[in-house]
Order: C-alpha cells, then sequence, then structure tokens
C-alpha cells in the first residue's frame, strides 16, 4: 500500500521535473532569453516618426542671379558714389535674396525616426523617405537605414 506522504512526494517530484523541462525548452528556443544569449547592440523599438520639411543645398546659381539682378536695380538710384554705394548694395543684398530663394525652392521633405535602443538609449536617423515600419516597430539599426528586428 502506497501512503499519501509519498504520493504527495512523487507529483512534487512530477510537477518539478515538468516545469524544468518546460524551461529548458523555452531557452533552447529563443522563448527565455538566456545570460549567454547575443544582446543586440544595433536593435530597438521606433518610438517616434516626424516628416520635416528642410532646405536644399545652394548651388550659387541664385545668389549669382540675385546679385546681378540687385546690382542693376540699385544702379538705378543714385548719382556718383551714391551710385556706386546703391549698386555694391543691391548686387550684396540680391545675392542674399537669391541664395535663400534657391534653397526654398530645393526643400525636401525628411523622416527623422527615432528609435530607443534595447540599452535604454535613443538614435534619431533622418532618411529621404517614409519609413516602412511604423512607431512600436521592431528594428535593428544598419548604419543610416532600418531592418525588421
Amino acid at each position: 500500500m502506497v501512503s499519501s506522504r509519498n504520493y504527495s512526494l512523487v507529483i512534487g517530484a512530477g510537477v518539478a521535473v515538468l516545469l524544468f523541462t518546460l524551461v529548458g525548452a523555452a531557452t533552447i528556443t529563443g522563448v527565455l532569453p538566456t545570460s549567454l544569449s547575443r544582446h543586440c547592440k544595433t536593435c530597438g523599438v521606433v518610438a517616434e516618426v516626424k516628416a520635416v520639411e528642410v532646405k536644399g543645398n545652394s548651388s550659387g546659381v541664385g545668389a549669382v542671379a540675385g546679385g546681378v539682378t540687385g546690382a542693376v536695380v540699385g544702379n538705378q538710384f543714385g548719382r556718383g558714389d551714391g551710385k556706386t554705394l546703391m549698386t555694391i548694395a543691391g548686387a550684396a543684398g540680391g545675392a542674399l535674396a537669391g541664395n535663400e530663394i534657391e534653397k526654398q525652392v530645393k526643400k525636401q521633405t525628411v523622416y527623422r525616426v527615432t528609435v530607443r535602443m534595447d540599452d535604454g538609449s535613443e538614435r534619431t536617423l533622418s532618411l529621404a523617405a517614409a519609413p516602412a515600419f511604423a512607431v512600436g516597430a521592431r528594428v535593428r539599426v544598419n548604419g543610416q537605414a532600418l531592418e525588421r528586428g
């Protein structure tokens, strides 16, 4: 006859073996992280995606065109040294304005993506096109690109 005390001991041992087996299987399959697993230093979660308009680069064409136009207009005012001063001021002002106009014409939209890394830090990337990942997506940062993490 089996005593009830031995029966409880057998059940307890069975449960312990079952739990040990489940934990081992979870560790082997990667469901349960281990201290031996590799930590992904470039992995994280998308925290924010923001579209931002930035001025384009100036090639100098706008500054030259603006400077010439400003000099022509400035030359229409004043006499003698005043005319020369107005021509120079018109050229300088026109060059600045032309340069700014060129930057505005060439403006573009970039996407600033903030990734909260696994180590707690944050990285912000500027992408030329809208990212394929939404806020909350797990990603890997590869240089200036995002990959599925």
